[in-house]
C-alpha cells in the first residue's frame, strides 16, 4: 500500500467527487479511478459507493479514511523532523495583499503546533503580484488568489469566495441587493500597473479594460473608491469602513484562495503546508 495511493483516497474521500478529487490532485480522472480500484482490491473489500452524482464513504472506507490521515501526517512530520535535522527547516511564505483571512490565521496557528521547529518566513506582497515572489524565488509557496499565468507552478484550490462590487456607501447602486457588469457599464475602475499579470488584471477589471486610476495595495483600493467614486471588486466577508458598500456581484465567476509551489518541488515542507492549508482553510467561521 503506497502513501501515494493513500493521498489519492483521502482527496477523493474529502472531496467526494472523483472529478474535483482529480483537479485537487493536478492529474486526470481515469488513472485516479484506477488506483483507488487498486487499492480496493488490494484491501479486498469497497472503500465507496459510486453514482453519478459523485461517491460516499463505506463503512471500510470510513475506517480507512481515518487511519490514511494519520499515517500521512505522521509521513509529513517525519520529512520534516529530516529536514529539521539537516539544518534546512526554513519556510518562505508568500502571502497576498490581506493577512487577515481567519484561514490564514488558522493556518498560521496549526502550522506553529505540528511543526515547531520550522522557521517560518512572510513575505507580503502587493497587488500587482499574483505568485507573491515565487517566480523570482523569493518565497517557497505562496497564499494568494487565482487566477494567473501559472504555468511552470502547482496550484492547490483552498477555496472559493464570491465577489462583489466596492462602492461609496451614498452610491446610487450601494443599496441594492445584487448588481450586475452591466450596471456598472461606463464607470471608472480601479486597475493596476502596466505588466501586471493579464489573467489577474482582467479578472479584477470583470473582464473588459478599465480606465482609472493605477493601484498596488488594498488600502490604496479603498482609498480610490472613497475619494474618487471609483468601483472595484472583492471577495465578500472583508470587513470594510461604514464609508464603503458591497454588492454582490451576480455574473462573477468567485474568487479562488490556492496555495502555489514551483512545479516539481518536492520539499517536505511544503508539502506539509500545503496539507495543513487544505484543511485550515475547509473550515468556515
Amino acid at each position: 500500500m503506497e502513501l501515494r495511493t493513500l493521498r489519492y483516497f483521502v482527496a477523493v474521500a474529502e472531496e467526494l467527487h472523483f472529478g474535483r478529487a482529480a483537479v485537487r490532485l493536478h492529474m486526470s480522472q481515469p488513472p485516479l479511478s484506477r488506483a483507488i480500484k487498486r487499492l480496493e482490491s488490494e484491501i479486498g473489500a469497497p472503500l465507496l459507493h459510486r453514482s453519478p452524482a459523485g461517491v460516499t464513504l463505506t463503512a471500510v472506507g470510513s475506517a480507512l479514511l481515518v487511519e490514511a490521515r494519520s499515517l500521512l501526517d505522521h509521513a509529513d512530520r517525519l520529512r520534516v523532523r529530516v529536514a529539521v535535522a539537516a539544518g534546512s527547516a526554513t519556510l518562505t511564505v508568500g502571502l497576498l495583499g490581506d493577512g487577515t483571512d481567519p484561514g490564514a490565521r488558522r493556518l498560521a496557528a496549526a502550522y506553529r503546533r505540528r511543526h515547531p521547529d520550522v522557521e517560518v518566513r512572510v513575505r507580503e506582497t502587493d497587488l500587482t503580484d499574483p505568485t507573491c515572489g515565487l517566480r523570482a524565488g523569493l518565497v517557497d509557496v505562496a497564499l494568494t488568489r487565482a487566477p494567473f499565468d501559472d504555468t511552470g507552478l502547482t496550484v492547490h484550490e483552498l477555496r472559493t469566495d464570491p465577489v462583489g462590487a466596492v462602492l461609496r456607501a451614498d452610491d446610487p447602486l450601494a443599496g441594492r441587493d445584487r448588481v450586475s457588469l452591466t450596471d456598472l457599464a461606463g464607470r471608472r475602475w480601479f486597475r493596476f500597473p502596466d505588466g501586471t499579470d493579464p489573467l489577474w488584471q482582467s479578472y479584477w477589471s470583470g473582464g473588459e479594460s478599465r480606465e482609472g486610476p493605477v493601484v498596488r495595495a488594498v488600502q490604496e483600493c479603498v482609498q480610490a473608491v472613497l475619494w474618487n467614486g471609483t468601483v472595484g471588486m472583492t471577495p465578500l466577508g472583508h470587513d470594510l469602513s461604514p464609508e464603503l458598500a458591497v454588492v454582490p456581484l451576480t455574473d462573477m465567476a468567485p474568487s479562488r484562495v490556492v496555495a502555489v509551489w514551483n512545479e516539481g518541488d518536492a520539499n517536505p515542507l511544503v508539502r506539509s503546508f500545503v496539507r495543513i492549508a487544505t484543511t485550515a482553510y475547509r473550515e468556515r467561521t
